[in-house]
């Protein structure tokens, strides 16, 4: 499995749920990290130590979902082994299966929550800070969160994007407040709210925006749920990793199916918050899981 980095905790999640569902199955899980969303190289790199390896399948959260470097390389691992696109968006042709949930529908329902949910202004402003556009799921989360915000008082004044390692996240959150102290909401990623709760607790005398998440991780659940962030677009990563091990695990002959209209398989999107937030549910990683990493 190979994954963007695990700085974001969403990616122990996927993790855990690939390592769980392995166990049961009875297989092998090698895991790999780019070390962020702009190390292709890398990760082309990991591909090529796969092929090597000539395991029964790849699993690939891509840091890039187009670049043909990138492309070409699942390509030549696709001839030897069935290649499986994870969470992330990823135009390959080469790919067998996509396990994941449609990002613009994230961003719809994160929206469409905030809508039905907004302080009663007349106008009111957001500021968006997430990923780096290169990685495929920004650009349709912004595009779903901005349709369902049409009609609402709520309009995104700036959108900020960088690789979600936590500092360059605290960065952008600090930017976004410098430049729009009045904003009502900070909508971010999950790096970036865990930046904005930690900002918030450290300097108490910077703007206060209603913090909500566009997806989850172990500190922004905790945020859920004492009430400092008020709702989080959920996609339960643990399920999604558990899927694509089950879909690795299939005969191969599930590739020509899904190879004619390849759409993402994956758990439905939902909307957590503080009253919503399910009991008895593991909607994350335990807080002391980390994979070994090669």
């Amino acid at each position: 499995m190979l994954v963007p980095h695990f700085k974001d905790e969403y990616w122990l999640s996927v993790g855990y749920g690939v390592e769980q569902q392995a166990s049961r199955e009875g297989a092998d899980i090698i895991f790999y990290e780019a070390g962020g969303y702009n190390s292709v190289a890398k990760q082309i790199l990991q591909i090529d130590r796969c092929i090597a390896l000539q395991p029964k399948a790849i699993l690939i959260g891509a840091v890039s979902s187009n670049h043909p470097d990138l492309i070409a390389a699942l390509k030549r691992a696709e001839e030897i082994m069935p290649v499986y696109g994870l969470v992330n968006e990823l135009h390959a042709p080469a790919l067998a299966g996509m396990i994941g949930v449609d990002w613009e529908q994230m961003g719809s329902k994160l929206g469409r929550y905030l809508q039905a949910n907004s302080l009663g202004k007349k106008s009111e402003m957001a500021v968006l800070v997430s990923g780096p556009a290169k990685a495929g799921w920004t650009g349709p989360l912004e595009k779903g969160l901005r349709s369902a915000l049409k009609n609402s008082p709520i309009a995104i004044a700036a959108v900020y994007g960088a690789d979600t390692g936590l500092s360059q996240q605290l960065a952008l959150v600090r930017q976004a407040l410098q430049e729009y102290p009045n904003a009502d909401y900070l909508i971010g990623s999950a790096p970036a709210i865990e930046a904005a709760m930690g900002l918030r607790a450290a300097r108490p005398d910077l703007p206060q925006p209603a913090l909500a998440a566009t997806y989850i991780s172990h500190t922004v659940l905790r945020g859920v749920v004492n009430g400092s962030v008020i709702a989080v677009a959920f996609d339960d990563p643990i399920e999604q990793g558990r899927l694509a091990v089950k879909l690795a695990l299939t005969k191969r002959n599930i590739k020509k199916n899904l190879a004619e209209n390849l759409q993402f398989i994956g758990p439905e999107v939902k909307v957590i918050t503080r009253i919503s937030r399910p009991d008895n549910v593991r909607l994350v990683s335990p807080s002391n899981y980390f994979p070994y990493i090669q």
